[in-house]
C-alpha cells in the first residue's frame, strides 16, 4: 500500500501531466529560457487557507529552484488582498505551476472555510463534524486534510482504515450478529485492528448493535427527536455518529442531542473554492 506522500507525488505528476502535456507552448514562445521573475499569492474572498503546503509541493515537483516564502499558514482566517506566498524563480517554471497550483488551493480552502462554517454551529458542543468517502476522484486525502485544517474531522480515509457495516452489507450477511461477528472474526484472524460502527435504522437495530459490541453506531437518517432517543438508549455505551441529509440549517438540533459526530458530505462534494489569484510582483 502507497503512503501519504506518495500518493500526493501521484496526484502531482497526474496533474501536470493533463495540464502542461508536452510542454505549455504559450510560455516556451514567449518567454526566454533564463528569464526569472516573482508571483505571489493573493487571496480575493474570505475564508479559511488550506493548501500551502501542498503549494510547495507542486513548486518543488515541477522546479526544485523555485523559492517560496510564505506569509500566511494553513488554517488562517484570510481577507481579501491578503498575501499568502511569494515564489521566486523561472518565469516559465511560475507560469506553467501556476494553475495546478491554485486549483489545489482554492478547492482546498474552500472545503476548509466550507468545514469551519459547520463547525462553528456546534461551538459549545462536544459534537464534530466529519468528512465522508463522497470526495473528488484522486484528491481524496486532501480534501480531507482541508476538512482537518476548517476544524473537522476525518471520517475513514477508505475502506481499508475501518470497518463500517451498512444495510446492505447487513442484509446480505444475514443479520446484525452475523455481520458484526464476522468483522470481529475477520480482524482477528488477519491481525487488523479497525473500529467496527454499524448503521442502524430502528431502535431494534441499535439494540442488536450494542448486543453484538460495536464501536460506534451510525443513525442513520434519524431525526432530531428520534435521534434524542437512541442517544438515551444508546447511553454511552458506544461513540454515536448521526447522518443522512443534514444540512447547516439543522445541524445545532442533531449535536444538541448529544451524538459524538455528524458526517456531512457536502464538506466536500458540493463545496465551491476559494477565489484566490497568482500574479506578478
Amino acid at each position: 500500500m502507497k503512503t501519504k506522500e506518495e500518493l500526493i507525488d501521484d496526484l502531482l505528476t497526474l496533474a501536470f501531466a493533463e495540464d502542461v502535456g508536452d510542454g505549455d507552448h504559450t510560455t516556451l514562445s514567449t518567454i526566454p529560457e533564463s528569464e526569472t521573475g516573482r508571483q505571489r499569492l493573493i487571496v480575493k474572498e474570505e475564508g479559511i487557507l488550506a493548501g500551502v503546503d501542498i503549494a510547495r509541493k507542486v513548486f518543488h515537483k515541477f522546479d526544485p529552484e523555485l523559492k517560496m516564502t510564505v506569509y500566511i499558514n494553513d488554517g488562517a482566517h484570510v481577507k481579501p488582498g491578503d498575501i499568502a506566498f511569494e515564489v521566486e524563480g523561472k518565469v516559465r517554471s511560475l507560469l506553467q505551476t501556476e494553475r495546478v497550483m491554485l486549483n489545489i488551493m482554492q478547492r482546498m480552502s474552500g472545503i476548509a472555510t466550507t468545514t469551519a462554517r459547520y463547525q462553528k454551529c456546534l461551538e459549545g458542543l462536544k459534537t464534530k463534524v466529519l468528512d465522508t468517502r463522497k470526495t473528488t476522484p484522486g484528491m481524496r486525502l486532501l480534501e480531507k486534510e482541508a476538512v482537518k485544517i476548517g476544524g473537522g474531522e476525518n471520517h475513514r480515509i477508505g475502506l481499508f482504515d475501518m470497518i463500517l457495516i451498512k444495510d446492505n452489507h447487513v442484509d446480505f450477511a444475514g443479520g446484525i450478529p452475523q455481520a458484526v461477528a464476522a468483522a470481529k472474526k475477520y480482524c482477528a484472524e488477519t491481525g487488523r485492528d479497525l473500529k467496527i460502527e454499524l448503521e442502524v435504522r430502528n431502535e431494534d437495530e441499535i439494540r442488536q448493535a450494542l448486543e453484538a459490541g460495536v464501536d460506534r453506531i451510525m443513525l442513520d437518517n434519524f431525526t432530531p427527536e428520534r435521534t434524542r432517543e437512541a442517544v438515551k438508549l444508546i447511553n454511552g455505551k458506544c461513540e454515536i455518529e448521526s447522518s443522512g441529509g443534514i444540512t447547516i440549517d439543522t445541524l445545532r438540533s442533531y449535536g444538541e442531542c448529544g451524538v459524538d459526530f455528524i458526517s456531512v458530505g457536502a464538506l466536500t462534494h458540493s463545496v465551491k473554492g476559494l477565489d484566490m489569484s497568482f500574479k506578478a510582483c
